[in-house]
């Protein structure tokens, strides 16, 4: 089931006896587990028919007896088992799945793990749960979701100030709402989230990010990206060096992308480059500017620096050293 119709169903007290919240994405867990947390009960209710337990603190008989009580003055009972991954032999959970208590509502959140699909368990739960799977985002869809919550909370956000969230907080949807809700408190509803505000109220420079390194780099503006990766190289935490070959190869593979595609037209690269038309230009410019040859050879340098980054034939030199070597390789 998907994260949406989940919410909706639960909006309108539409309950299941059981639900497995699964997958890397924790964001999504946690977020369904604070709905049955506060809004399943009325307050009344909440003090003795709420429980939470967590995995590494019970056993699989704890659950299932808790399970199997009925509740006191209230249709339901709620019983959410959080970090149910460090419950130890869960596949025991089967015998209260297969014929669990109507007037239960069972959450079990299993973060970060996959359950095999094959054994006995996995197959009960699917036929009897809903079972809700929250898979990572990858790094280019990043920026639709920022600008997709951003809707959702009434505000708007710039192309610009999206790509430097994205590539400042990477896939940590929680972090990212945080970072958006305290922007909300601080910038009017009738004023759209810019880059101003990022370097201001995130800690993001709006001139020495990795946004403008790469805008430096595409469009061969050596001594702007000189600037930048100095200013890297004095202070790692705007920007490590695996973080910068992260966002670099992702970059060029897009540039490369950009030289095979038939059709040029700016929706369509858009389309198949995964990024906003806004953006398109500073990827035509960049291929212009970077034949696929030179793109091959720029990963062996990612490659090579990745190596160097872990100690690989590096002795003495720092990450801020290997970053301007290796930018410098790129531009030359």
């Amino acid at each position: 089931m998907k994260y949406e119709e989940l919410v909706s169903n639960l909006k309108n007290k539409i309950y299941n006896p059981i639900y497995f919240l699964t997958g890397e994405q924790t964001y999504y867990i946690d977020s369904l587990a604070s709905i049955f947390e506060n809004d399943v009960l009325s307050e009344d209710e909440k003090d003795f028919n709420l429980s939470i337990l967590y995995g590494k603190d019970v056993s699989t008989k704890d659950v299932i007896a808790q399970a199997k009580q009925y509740p006191m003055m209230a249709t339901y009972q709620v019983l959410i088992v959080k970090e149910a991954q460090d419950l130890s032999k869960i596949e025991e959970l089967e015998s209260y799945i297969e014929n669990p208590l109507s007037s239960t509502i069972l959450v079990l959140c299993y973060k970060y793990k996959k359950l095999d699909g094959r054994t006995s368990f996995y197959k009960k739960l699917k036929s009897k749960a809903v079972i809700f799977e929250s898979a990572k985002l990858y790094d280019n869809e990043i920026p639709n979701w920022i600008e997709n919550q951003v809707a959702k909370m009434g505000y708007k956000i710039t192309p610009k100030a999206t790509v430097m969230l994205s590539q400042h907080l990477g896939t940590d949807l929680q972090k990212i709402v945080n970072e958006l809700e305290k922007l909300t408190i601080v910038v009017p509803k009738s004023t759209a989230i810019n880059e101003e505000h990022i370097e201001k109220h995130v800690g993001v420079s709006k001139e020495y990010n990795i946004f403008e390194l790469l805008n430096a780099i595409g469009t061969r503006n050596v001594n702007k990206a000189y600037q930048i990766v100095f200013y890297f190289s004095e202070n790692e935490k705007a920007m490590s060096l695996p973080g910068a070959i992260v966002n670099l190869y992702q970059y060029f593979v897009k540039i490369m992308k950009v030289h095979f595609i038939n059709d040029k037209s700016k929706g369509n690269l858009a389309s198949a480059l995964g990024v906003n038309p806004y953006f398109v230009k500073d990827y035509t410019t960049a291929a212009a500017n970077f034949p696929p040859k030179k793109i091959s050879s720029i990963f062996l340098i990612l490659q090579e620096y990745d190596m160097k980054s872990k100690g690989v034939s590096n002795v003495n030199s720092s990450q801020g050293e290997l970053m301007k070597e290796m930018i410098y390789k790129i531009l030359h």
